[in-house]
């Protein structure tokens, strides 16, 4: 059977999402992995899924270095591997500027070097159950847990999408882990983790490359587009790092002008100039046939894992997402 993931990012309630990762499961999936943002505390989801599941993994995508402390991260990571018996992954990444300023009041400084401390200090945490660490953004003098971790190593995947973090995944994560990929950015990134893993004399094949894939299921190509639509705005036009990653895809001219037409008129007016051939690019859209010969074409491109995600909100969000699950389970 074919490896698969299954990821939510937002528009659904907690409780909808433990529904949802207990049908992936009995479906076959092997992993589930639940973002954060505005949707709910994702370590307490998570412990809520590891609770009313059995065999699937668990994972962040991701937990952000900045809206929490690199000792919190680790013992929430402790957490859920200890309720899940040694199933969790730890996500992490930088998140986005324009949120962590904004919307948390912290600033967004020298994010590759706290990422690389909370990795150190996740790693020293879970392994010895006390740390003390002095790197190069985070001092702690020490902490430890009044509980004994489930395993000494929980696997770490790092979000990238460029070269310099895709690098750091090789040298230091057990995986990579990307969103909103075209075959092609899946088989470059492939190559600057092999690049990162060789520089820290591991073994390239040791640290798996796994992406979120967007996806809407519909009964045509046409309306699954249209449900994808909005999705691709907001991240195009709110996202300066991913109108960059989807510019660099191909799509600069596409890119620009929803850029414009957000910051013009807002995500509906954004939405309208979304071209087609960007979505076919990036996403999952259309029959369950179609997004899985789309997998296929991602799996064929160097992708260990692809996960798929999801794009639902609304009152009838939790079909549509138990319909996607359905409709491209392994």
């Amino acid at each position: 059977m074919a490896r698969l993931g299954v990821a939510f990012s937002g528009g659904l309630p907690p409780a909808d999402i433990v529904e949802c990762v207990k049908l992936a499961e009995a479906l076959g999936y092997e992993s589930a992995w639940v973002a954060e943002g505005h949707g709910g505390d994702q370590f307490a989801i998570l412990g809520a899924c590891a609770v009313a599941t059995r065999r699937i993994r668990l994972g962040t995508s991701i937990s952000s270095v900045f809206v929490r402390s690199a000792p919190t991260i680790a013992m929430a990571a402790a957490t859920v591997d200890q309720l899940s018996g040694g199933r969790f992954v730890l996500g992490l990444g930088s998140s986005h500027r324009v949120q962590v300023e904004p919307e948390h009041g912290i600033p967004f400084v020298q994010p590759t070097a706290r990422l690389r401390d909370t990795i150190a200090i996740a790693r020293a945490l879970v392994r010895d159950g006390a740390v003390s660490h002095h790197g190069e953004v985070v001092a702690i003098e020490r902490f430890d847990l009044w509980f004994p971790p489930r395993r000494s190593h929980i696997p770490i995947y790092v979000a990238a999408l460029f070269p310099r973090l895709l690098e750091l995944a090789g040298e230091l994560a057990d995986g990579a882990l990307l969103t909103w990929p075209t075959p092609g950015t899946i088989a470059r990134a492939v190559e600057h983790v092999a690049i990162g893993a060789r520089r820290a004399r591991r073994e390239p094949a040791a640290v798996e490359v796994a992406s979120l894939i967007p996806c809407a299921v519909a009964e045509t190509v046409a309306a699954a587009r249209e449900a994808m639509r909005p999705a691709v705005a907001f991240y195009a036009g709110f996202f300066p790092r991913y109108n960059r990653l989807l510019g660099e895809a191909g799509f600069p001219d596409a890119v620009r002008a929803i850029k414009d037409a957000f910051d013009r008129d807002g995500r509906d007016a954004a939405a309208l100039v979304v071209p087609d051939a960007l979505i076919d690019a990036v996403a999952l859209a259309g029959p369950p046939d179609h997004c899985r010969e789309r997998l296929a074409a991602y799996r064929a491109a160097g992708l260990d894992l692809p996960i798929v995600s999801p794009r639902v909100s609304g009152p009838g969000g939790k079909a549509a997402a138990m319909g996607a699950i359905r409709a491209c389970a392994p």
